[in-house]
């Protein structure tokens, strides 16, 4: 049987609120998600993280938010912001590449789901979440056992940054550029992130091989 408080939480309508800058993703979720059946109660949907704090449904008990809002403000900012107001976050993404399900559970995110995936599976996610249980699909745990099994290149976050806007297709001038330092700097990132990637036997001595490799981590979109 239940402890006292999980049965008060499961029998009380889950307050959603879901933040996705794409206007048809929000409707479309929803009119999915706001089924009594469900449990889940959404009571708002905002196109920006601004939109979301200022609703006058905010707190919520659970944010189902997208990874990349186009706003500046790092993922991980708004998730430990959410936790300290009393409300869990579920991430959704277009992507879901390890870095990021890693960078968005370690910020407290109790779950990641895919936007390929079902709405079944976000259902799922929220009403766990809704319980403080971390919830990843079977797929995305096998992933995420494999990345943690993997030699880690152990690279700094500058120079991760570098290879992957150069991996993007961006000159070292634009690189230097986008963070805000010089052209020297930024070959000095590039060449210490290849030898560290060398140094556990991956290949990224090359601008194709580098892509080829973001893609695979999921730094980069195949598009």
């Amino acid at each position: 049987m239940a402890p006292p408080q999980l049965q008060r939480e499961a029998s009380a309508a889950i307050r959603v609120a879901i933040v996705d800058d794409h206007r048809l993703v929000l409707d479309g979720l929803t009119a999915s998600l706001n089924d009594p059946k469900t449990g889940i109660n959404v009571v708002a949907s905002e196109t920006t993280w601004g939109g979301l704090v200022t609703n006058p449904e905010f707190p919520v008990d659970v944010v189902v938010m997208d990874l990349r809002l186009e706003d500046g403000i790092p993922v991980g900012t708004k998730i430990r912001a959410l936790t300290a107001i009393g409300s869990v976050t579920v991430v959704i993404s277009r992507h879901s590449d390890t870095t990021s399900i890693t960078a968005a559970l370690q910020a407290g995110a109790l779950g990641f789901v895919p936007k390929t995936e079902s709405v079944t599976e976000l259902i799922t996610a929220i009403q766990a979440a809704a319980v403080h249980k971390q919830h990843l699909s079977a797929p995305l745990q096998a992933a995420m056992a494999e990345f943690s099994a993997a030699p880690n290149p152990g690279l700094g976050r500058q120079e991760l940054r570098a290879l992957v806007l150069y991996a993007g297709g961006r000159s070292i001038k634009e690189v230097a550029y986008d963070m805000e330092t010089t052209e020297e700097t930024v070959k000095s990132y590039i060449k210490r992130g290849r030898r560290k990637f060398r140094d556990i036997g991956v290949d990224v001595g090359t601008r194709i091989l580098l892509r080829r490799h973001g893609i695979r981590e999921g730094w980069l979109s195949p598009e």
